[in-house]
Formats: structure tokens, C-alpha cells, sequence
């Protein structure tokens, strides 16, 4: 008999009071097995007892023959052919004569498969020593890049003992990137871990996976320059790496909001060092005994010295400069001076940087273009090829996609036509364009300007090499009376 609590409560006060069973039940008019079921508090009216009926079918026969079936399939190891529980009833059936529903084996099978699995959510709790290994991976987020909305990469890394982070962006997820990031990693944490934990990326691994992954040519020498030993994850198991899983979530959610503004990359990164560092300085991770500083300053001390050769990180080409003075590099063009012309230069292609070198000898180093079909002029390349060719001023494209439009308006209005268009350009490359657009500032508008007149205000005055000595110098003056007396001057 199920009793409502004040029933319970009533039966409880009474007993402690010193009142019979007998009288009990009497009074509240319910049976005596049940006053004495709940007078002593062994039990309570909400505790309900749990049902488990197994059926009587399935005995430990069936039991042992369902098993049987689950190790034939590990022993064949073949995901497509493996028992269901329709085929494990259909051979009870035929095998063993079994009586029983199909519902019954579906349940035993099903039980017994959770009692030999481990569910995929499990996590075992993880130590490491200091300096023994770090875990990287790679994030995605938004900024503004000179005023324009850009997706970026972000490079993670955190040593696992301590918990120190490192975040980097970049503009994409390559090889020269990913090098690059470790490298710039390792001067971050004044050290080099003994173990690399990354997952199975193209950019890591040519083939395979977890024990089996083989890495790309490049990081295996990038690692084994270093000293690290390469430990990639199994595929979809980000808790091999859960450290550095939350750090992409946090330093997205702290360190990029608000969205933040940079005139360029190296300025965005400028300002996620300094995050890194703050964070270094002021967190302390929950469930550690101590701050992230103070188990930093401990790992220090067991990482790997840094060594003194700097790994070449770039993805390095030879091309050859075509017609127009170009080089071209992974989709994209890139100018040299026309001396190169139809010659072989090496591009060293890095992160964020492009540079050409002809036999050793650095030619010129630009900012690196991501896309497709673009191209990057300097007009101190093509300015000798002008000075030949100054028809071609009003529509080359080096003219025009590296100079102003008022400074190609104000050189429009010089009465010497190209010849002085192209003097001009000549000023803007040796000075500057700002200081050449200062000198039209001052020039009133109702004057003509000429070249002349520009290189009047670029001429400064020169300083004076005269050297003026503070004390005179003391000179013995000589008689030369005797010397004209002698020559007969003094008589003419």
C-alpha cells in the first residue's frame, strides 16, 4: 500500500511517541504491515522500487551464443558484414531451436553491446611534465584590413603544462604559414617543446592518420631541425587535443571582439602578442593550483634551446622575368627592374611576404598577394624603360596603379608634354611622391608649373664648408727691404 506523506508523517510521530502498531493502525484505519513498514524509517513513501524483469527465455546459454557472435565479427574485422540482431535470432533459431520473440534477443543484444562498449563522450584526465609537449591547431575570424572586411586564419599553440597560449594571424592556412607560426611559437615561449600534438591537416600529413600519418617532406625537416617529435590525432577526436580546441573559441570570443581594425597583418599580430602576453601575465586557468605565469616560469626551464640556424620557412621557385619585367608567383605578378629581363630569379614566397633574388643578391621584397590575377607595380622599375619610351606614359599601367590621380592631373597641365611627365616621375621616385605633391601645395594655382620650378624648391640651400677658427693663428712677418734692394725694386 502506497501512504500519502501526512499518513507517513503520522505514523512516524506516533511510534517515537511510544504508541502501539496495533493502536496505530486502529486509529488511522490502515493495515499493521503497513504501519510497521514505515514506523522505523526504513523506508519512505517516495521511493519507489525500480522493475527489472529479465525474461526467463534468454538464458545464460543465449547469452553466452550473442557474444560468440560479437567476437567472429572482431575476429573478421569487416565494418559491412557484421551481426545484426535479426541474423543472431535467426541463428538461435536454427542453430540452437530457440522458442523466444525476436524482441527479447533485440533487447539482450542491445544490452550486452553497451556492457562491452565504451561511450564515445569518455575522456580520460590528462597530465603532462613541463617542456614535454605542445598542441596546435588552427581557428577562423573576421577583421578589417585597411578598412576592408577580411577572413583570416588564426594559428593556435599551448604548452600543456602550464597552459601558456600563443595566437597568430595570417591570410592563409598553408605550408609557409603553419611553418612560419611555429617558428614565430617557439621565440614566443623562449623554448622548444619536446612533443608536437596537431591533428591529421594536408598541410601536416601527406598520408594517413594518427600513428599511421605520414608527415609532409617539408615538416619533417622543419621537425627534425627543431628537435620535436611529430604526435598527430586520430581523425574527429578533438579531445586528443582539447587544450588547444578551447583556446580557439577563447581567443575568438576575447582577443577578436570587438572586431578588430589594422592597417595590415603585421599590425593585427602586433596586437594578439600583446594579448598573448596579458594573458601570460594576468590568467590563471580554472581547476590549476597555479597561475599561468608563475607554471610558466617552471616549464621555461625545461624546454629545448632554440637553435642558431633559422629554418628557411618559405616555398621557394625559380622563374623566369617575362617581357614586361614581371615575375609571376603562385597566380599572381610581381615587378623587378628591366635589367632582369628574361633572366632566372629565385621567389622565396613566405606568409606574408614575397621575395626575389637574382644569384644570391636580394632584388626586391613585397607584401604577399592572395587570389588570383593580380599584380604589384614599382615604378622605379620601369622609370629608365619611360625615359626611352615616354609616348607610352598615359597608359602604363606602372604610371598608373602606383601614382596618385592628382599627381597625374598636375602632370597632365606641364607644358613639356611626356618628356616632362616623365621628368617628373623621375622626382617623384628619387624624393617621394608626398614631398613632390608638397611642392605643388606651394606653387599658386594661376602659376604654369614646370619641372624646373619643382626642383627650385628641392634644391635646399647648401651649408657652408668654410671652417672658422675661434683663435687667430700667430705668422711671423719677414723684412723684405733687403730682397727688393737687392733686385733693385725699390728703385723702380
Amino acid at each position: 500500500m502506497i501512504i500519502e506523506l501526512d499518513m507517513y508523517s503520522s505514523i512516524r510521530t506516533r511510534y517515537l511517541k511510544g504508541e502501539s502498531i496495533r493502536s496505530i493502525a486502529r486509529c488511522l484505519k490502515i493495515s499493521r504491515p503497513t504501519v510497521k513498514k514505515y514506523c522505523e524509517g526504513a523506508t519512505h513513501p517516495e521511493v519507489r522500487k525500480t522493475y527489472q524483469r529479465e525474461p526467463d527465455i534468454i538464458t545464460h546459454d543465449i547469452n553466452f551464443f550473442i557474444v560468440s557472435c560479437f567476437k567472429q565479427d572482431e575476429d573478421e574485422n569487416l565494418r559491412k558484414q557484421k551481426h545484426t540482431a535479426k541474423k543472431i535470432y535467426d541463428r538461435l533459431v536454427s542453430e540452437k531451436h530457440f522458442t523466444g520473440s525476436y524482441s527479447s534477443i533485440r533487447t539482450a543484444v542491445r544490452n550486452l553491446k553497451t556492457e562491452r562498449t565504451v561511450p564515445p563522450q569518455s575522456s580520460v584526465p590528462l597530465s603532462y611534465a613541463p617542456g614535454e609537449a605542445v598542441q596546435i591547431d588552427w581557428g577562423e575570424a573576421t577583421v578589417y584590413l585597411d578598412g576592408q572586411k577580411t577572413k583570416v586564419h588564426t594559428f593556435c599553440g599551448r604548452l600543456c603544462y602550464s597552459c601558456d597560449i600563443f595566437v597568430q594571424a595570417y591570410k592563409a592556412a598553408n605550408e609557409e604559414s603553419f611553418l612560419e607560426a611555429q617558428q614565430y611559437m617557439f621565440d614566443f615561449f623562449g623554448g622548444i617543446p619536446r612533443r608536437l600534438i596537431f591533428d591529421n591537416a594536408k598541410v601536416a600529413v601527406k598520408e594517413g592518420f594518427g600513428l599511421y600519418a605520414k608527415p609532409q617532406d617539408k615538416y619533417l625537416s622543419f621537425s627534425s631541425h627543431y628537435a620535436v617529435s611529430l604526435d598527430f590525432c586520430n581523425p574527429a577526436s578533438g579531445n586528443e587535443k582539447s587544450l588547444v580546441e578551447n583556446l580557439v573559441g577563447y581567443s575568438r570570443r576575447n582577443f577578436l571582439v570587438p572586431v578588430p581594425r589594422a592597417g595590415d597583418m603585421e599590425e593585427l599580430n602586433r596586437k594578439l602578442w600583446d594579448a598573448c602576453i596579458s594573458y601570460r601575465n594576468n590568467h590563471k586557468v580554472e581547476n590549476r593550483q597555479n597561475p599561468v605565469n608563475v607554471m610558466y616560469q617552471e616549464e621555461v626551464k625545461w624546454l629545448n634551446a632554440i637553435p642558431k640556424y633559422r629554418f628557411d620557412t618559405s616555398k621557394t621557385t625559380i622563374a623566369k622575368v617575362d617581357d614586361f619585367s614581371t615575375v609571376r608567383y603562385e597566380k599572381n605578378n610581381y615587378s623587378v627592374p628591366t635589367k632582369y629581363l628574361r633572366k632566372n630569379v629565385t621567389v622565396k614566397g613566405y606568409a606574408n611576404s614575397i621575395c626575389i633574388l637574382h644569384e644570391g643578391s636580394e632584388v626586391v621584397t613585397y607584401s604577399r598577394q592572395y587570389g588570383s590575377g593580380k599584380t604589384q607595380y614599382r615604378l622605379e622599375h620601369y622609370i629608365d624603360l619611360l625615359e626611352r619610351k615616354p609616348r607610352s606614359i598615359s597608359n602604363a599601367r606602372p604610371v598608373k596603379e602606383t601614382l596618385t590621380k592628382e599627381l597625374l592631373e598636375w602632370g597632365n597641365q606641364l607644358p613639356g608634354g611626356n618628356k616632362e611627365m616623365v621628368k617628373l616621375l623621375r622626382l617623384c621616385v628619387d624624393y617621394g611622391e608626398a614631398r613632390i605633391l608638397a611642392i605643388k601645395h606651394l606653387i599658386p594655382s594661376q602659376i604654369v608649373p614646370t619641372v624646373d620650378m619643382v626642383r627650385t624648391y628641392l634644391n635646399e640651400p647648401v651649408n657652408s664648408s668654410v671652417i672658422y677658427f675661434i683663435n687667430e693663428i700667430d705668422v711671423t712677418r719677414t723684412d723684405l727691404k733687403k730682397y727688393d734692394e737687392k733686385y733693385g725694386v725699390a728703385n723702380q
